[in-house]
């Protein structure tokens, strides 16, 4: 229960200030009140809430002036900076580091300025990470996501060299297992069969959820047979693609893929030549795939890598924590998403 200045009952609030204030927001009030409303004078208010004088008239006359409203704190940032850096430093910091992929310390002895203060500049602009900034253009990298599922999927495929039987080089060193990719490739050429394995993706936008195969190529055929598998995936779960995004490789540019979207009323939309990373979210998914299945461990043979796929697409899209997604796996935003992968 709080009190106010004479007896008043002031309704129990929780309002916290940062450290070092001798009032919270609430005894502001109190302070304020008692003068304004209750007429102290100020010395006497100033030594009951345990503040200077100074302290007690400014929040008296905050409250007349604002009210309540005027309890709070204000920001310290000043009105005029004039030792702010020059916008046209600025503009040579950001084109040094967007176009020269400078540091801190390389751009500072360009511009006259400590790694420090051009650091800082880096922050403000959102440039002080590689990452955030598209290689090709130099402009920072503008993330979105669609809406709802299957407002777009992307597709997309990834090229894996064989592992030779008996295993490569990750068990057995590399002298043997470059004997044993040497005999892989004898034997591939000998019967004609291929020396990688595709990965074909089709990844939802909105959920990350993704659906993935492995082929022996990645022709036409058999990219058509397994984008309608796929979209009846999607579709089994409730997911109608309205979008497929794909790069273009010439079994997405083929006309038996596109009568597959037009029969479907699919929309398809190609990135950019040579801009791999506007179709990012699958290119990131393959990094994934790679560090968490492909090479997570020194599988004996590929037969033991195929065998190991389902179980880990199950994981990633069941249960394993998504960092776009606030920390849930992407079957959390698709509520109709069976248990099991198959």
């Amino acid at each position: 229960m709080e009190w106010g200045c004479l007896g008043r009952h002031f309704t129990p609030e929780v309002l916290v200030s940062h450290a070092n204030a001798p009032l919270s927001e609430l005894g502001r009030l109190r302070l304020a009140r008692c003068v304004v409303d209750e007429g102290w004078p100020l010395r006497r208010a100033a030594e009951r809430f345990q503040v200077s004088v100074t302290t007690a008239a400014r929040w008296s006359a905050r409250y007349r002036e604002q009210g309540r409203a005027g309890m709070v704190d204000r920001s310290s940032r000043p009105h005029r900076s004039p030792r702010a850096t020059p916008a046209r430093k600025v503009r040579k910091i950001r084109h040094l580091r967007t176009k020269r992929k400078l540091g801190p310390v390389q751009i500072g002895g360009r511009v006259g300025m400590p790694a420090s203060t051009v650091h800082a500049v880096l922050v403000r602009e959102g440039l002080n990470r590689l990452t955030h900034i598209d290689r090709a253009s130099g402009e920072p990298i503008r993330r979105y996501e669609k809406a709802r599922p299957g407002e777009q999927v992307h597709v997309d495929v990834k090229k894996l060299g064989l592992i030779p039987p008996g295993g490569g080089w990750r068990i057995h060193g590399r002298a043997v297992g470059h004997r044993n990719n040497a005999l892989r490739k004898r034997a591939a050429t000998s019967t004609g069969r291929p020396g990688y394995s595709y990965i074909h993706s089709m990844l939802d936008d909105h959920s990350r959820v993704v659906y993935s195969e492995i082929h022996t190529d990645e022709t036409a055929a058999t990219t058509v047979a397994f984008t309608q598998r796929a979209l009846a995936h999607f579709a089994e779960h409730g997911v109608v693609v309205e979008e497929v995004l794909s790069d273009n490789g010439p079994n997405y540019l083929s006309h038996a893929f596109a009568a597959v979207l037009a029969d479907r009323g699919i929309k398809h939309r190609r990135t950019q030549p040579y801009r791999p990373q506007t179709n990012g979210k699958i290119e990131r998914f393959h990094r994934t795939l790679i560090n968490e299945w492909a090479y997570a461990k020194a599988y004996r043979s590929e037969s033991a890598r195929h065998a190991a796929l389902p179980r880990w697409l199950h994981i990633y899209n069941h249960h394993r924590p998504h960092t776009a997604l606030g920390g849930r796996p992407p079957a959390s935003r698709v509520p109709n998403l069976a248990g099991h992968y198959n």
